[in-house]
């Protein structure tokens, strides 16, 4: 195993240091979360061991295993109805989980059974493929609960049900008020700026404005708005409307299942009793101090595991991070319960 020595010892620094662009006051704002927090913590020794871990990996094989866009369950055409379709794919990425002791919402699709965000997206996709326009501003703006039913159809009923039948409706209203119908036109507002992208999310469709409140201090997250970002670069594999810039400044996805990989690494870390609470399968409000300081920690530990990596020779970015960690959970079937917080922003 490669030994890492610490960020604090090898640069006599504190830990918790912007050493990248911040732009979008993601880094900024969770970072106070993390300085006076009192719940969650990052556990250093275990997140050099877990970059260690890689990074012998990576020698073993020459480069650092990284998951990049996986097509089977996303719509693509190649055109500008499919960038409407990723907007409103992640208009509405969010919260799929059970309660405890409940069984999920499932579907099946193409002989497979589904669930959690590829159930989503296999949803979208099964749609269209039936007729319906999901690209369409003009039928989201007005899209029925009878439709969004057809849409979601499978075992049980979507979490959120109303939440994700008004989100669609806002995709297609300010689609049409801002846009002319095209969020590829949007794209082609910001230059395909990757950052100036996602703050035009936040600014014109309210449902992306994930924006906590701690201790009276703004944090901000913004989940849905950098994923969707990275999803239009990913579908369309940096080219045309994906050749989005400065996608490295984007940060973490902060949502409920990187904390849980990270917790089985003992990465991050909870006191007893928010430990017991998780693991009980109780819910943890949003907005609540526990909850902001787990997605502190998430974006914080996705950034330190970044810079330990760029240390050693290995450049990517912290969504590449995210994304290998997201991968690493949907794998594992032996991992302590992750959180539960209903909300719409993850």
């Amino acid at each position: 195993m490669t030994e890492i020595s610490g960020w604090a010892e090898a640069n006599n620094e504190e830990p918790y240091r912007v050493l990248t662009p911040d732009p979008l006051g993601i880094l900024a704002s969770t970072r106070t979360v993390l300085i006076e927090g009192e719940h969650v913590w990052i556990n250093q020794q275990q997140l050099f061991q877990l970059a260690a871990q890689w990074i012998e990996e990576a020698r073993e094989r020459s480069s650092m295993v990284t998951s990049g866009w996986y097509e089977h369950y996303h719509f693509f055409d190649g055109t500008e109805k499919t960038v409407n379709w990723l907007l409103l794919l992640d208009a509405l990425n969010f919260c799929f989980w059970a309660e405890a002791n409940e069984p999920r919402w499932t579907i099946e699709y193409e002989g497979s059974q589904l669930n959690g965000y590829w159930a989503e997206a296999a949803s979208l996709t099964r749609a269209v493929t039936e007729g319906m326009p999901l690209w369409d501003a003009t039928y989201l703006s007005t899209l029925s609960e009878e439709d969004m039913a057809t849409i979601f159809r499978g075992t049980g009923t979507i979490p959120l049900f109303a939440e994700r039948a008004k989100n669609a409706r806002e995709v297609g209203q300010v689609l049409l008020a801002r846009f002319d119908g095209q969020f590829a036109h949007a794209i082609e507002q910001v230059e395909g700026n990757a950052v100036r992208l996602v703050q035009l999310l936040v600014e014109y469709f309210p449902s992306f404005r994930d924006v906590a409140s701690y201790r009276n201090q703004d944090v901000r997250f913004l989940k849905r708005a950098q994923i969707c970002a990275a999803d239009i670069a990913g579908s369309f594999k940096g080219k045309q409307w994906g050749a989005l810039t400065q996608l490295e400044q984007l940060t973490a996805f902060a949502d409920y299942k990187l904390p849980q990989v990270l917790r089985h690494y003992n990465v991050i870390e909870y006191e007893p009793a928010l430990a017991e609470r998780i693991d009980k399968q109780e819910l943890i409000p949003a907005d609540s101090e526990e909850e902001v300081e787990i997605r502190a920690a998430t974006i914080w530990a996705c950034e330190l595991l970044r810079q330990e990596m760029q240390r050693h020779g290995y450049s990517h970015t912290a969504a590449e991070i995210d994304q290998l960690l997201w991968h690493m959970g949907q794998v594992s079937t032996h991992m302590r319960p992750y959180h539960r917080t209903r909300t719409i922003y993850y």
